[in-house]
């Protein structure tokens, strides 16, 4: 069975693959997991957050935004010292930030589902790669979510990790086409 070549670094990058990339998420929990866990990537492998994934949601109150939203300084001095999730202060501040901003949306819009699929008008974007080499780290449409997202004061929200949300969430399927999972994530977009 042909996969996309990234996923056959590791066994949790095969599975991610294999049962989550590019599936569309209308799930707001999921949808505020990815965008802090494509934060904590930042200048890291997908590997390496995959590998703290279980630390993130122990750690996160399973990205429950409401308590991420409170927590206070003693709270991000605790994360600080937690060795399963990326300790980095200024990505745990932003996973906050971040969860107050995401309610804002989901005050405005009802949820944030509703909020960020508008830019794809709630259907996932089919592209037609040959091979992964051929994914772009970030397109127009990106960049537009990320200026959106950061004019609502969401941190850690670049062009490159929006792109990488979208991927993640199946806002946009970039499986190769000879990928076993293209037409069945591209079927998934159809229902």
């Amino acid at each position: 069975m042909n996969k996309c070549k990234w996923a056959l670094h590791s066994v949790n990058e095969e599975h991610y693959h294999d049962h989550e990339w590019g599936v569309p998420v209308h799930d707001d929990r999921l949808l505020f997991e990815f965008l802090v866990l494509e934060g904590a990537q930042a200048g890291l492998s997908w590997s390496t957050i995959l590998n703290k994934r279980a630390g993130y949601r122990k750690a996160f109150d399973n990205f429950e935004v409401e308590k991420v939203a409170q927590y206070n300084e003693n709270k991000i001095n605790q994360l600080l010292l937690n060795p399963e999730i990326i300790r980095n202060k200024l990505k745990i501040t932003a996973a906050v930030t971040n969860a107050q901003a995401f309610i804002k949306v989901q005050e405005e819009f009802g949820s944030f589902d509703d909020y960020i699929w508008r830019f794809v008008d709630g259907k996932p974007l089919q592209n037609s790669w040959q091979s992964h080499h051929e994914l772009p780290a970030s397109t127009d449409l990106s960049d537009l979510i990320s200026r959106d997202l950061k004019k609502r004061g969401f941190k850690f929200v670049g062009s490159v990790i929006c792109y990488a949300h979208m991927q993640a969430t199946g806002m946009v399927n970039d499986h190769a086409v000879d990928c076993f999972r293209y037409a069945q994530v591209k079927r998934l977009a159809e229902i």
